[in-house]
């Protein structure tokens, strides 16, 4: 049996509010109930939430620190993932969850609505039909970086308050200088084994793409 507190989460943002580390704590629960009932993660992957889906997802903070007041959209969000365990480290900054499947935006909003977040909001469509514009765009590896970008090209805020330029922060792994070369798009690469040390991280990169 994995460890299922979120102690691996404070070994790396410690300085966590006690709401926050209730938040991060209430998680396990809230996925293993939803998703019985509904699979958005895969059912060997459950006792690992905290180290593959939160932790993975809070990779993007260490390369963005998102401020009060700007806007994130999540793309293909899934059950979730990048933006709830964003949504709970950053509250107040506002974030924009879509999915093409309607039912991983039902676990979205119960988790959601359970753990309070009142600065996220969740929606059953495709990036092409939001009409709003955002600070930055995250996604955790929905599909090659040449056949994402037109989804969410033109949705991006012109002024910018962040210490990096607006644009969009992408979660993928492997090799992917092929793919990087295929989109022509200027993309810069973090290692997430330069901020964990677990071995699930060693080939898990933060793609950060400005726009």
């Amino acid at each position: 049996m994995a460890d299922v507190k979120p102690d691996i989460i404070l070994k790396y943002f410690p300085d966590l509010t006690e709401k926050q580390i209730a938040q991060f704590s209430q998680l396990f629960d809230l996925y293993s109930y939803w998703n019985a009932q509904i699979n958005v993660i895969s059912r060997k992957d459950i006792e690992e939430l905290y180290e593959r889906h939160v932790l993975h997802s809070l990779g993007i903070a260490k390369v963005c620190t998102f401020k009060a007041g700007e806007s994130v959209l999540d793309v293909g969000t899934g059950g979730g993932f990048p933006g709830i365990p964003l949504a709970i480290l950053f509250p107040e900054t506002e974030f924009h969850l879509v999915d093409s499947i309607g039912k991983k935006i039902k676990v979205v909003k119960e988790v959601a609505s359970a753990l309070g977040l009142d600065n996220l909001q969740a929606d059953h469509l495709r990036a092409e039909q939001i009409k709003s514009k955002f600070n930055f765009v995250i996604s955790r590896a929905v599909t090659r970086l040449g056949e994402f970008y037109p989804w969410i090209q033109g949705k991006f805020k012109k002024d910018a308050i962040n210490a990096i330029p607006n644009g969009i922060l992408y979660l993928k792994g492997g090799d992917l200088a092929e793919e990087i070369k295929e989109s022509k798009l200027k993309a810069e690469l973090y290692p997430l084994s330069d901020y964990f040390e677990e071995d699930f991280f060693d080939t898990k990169f933060v793609v950060y793409v400005p726009q």
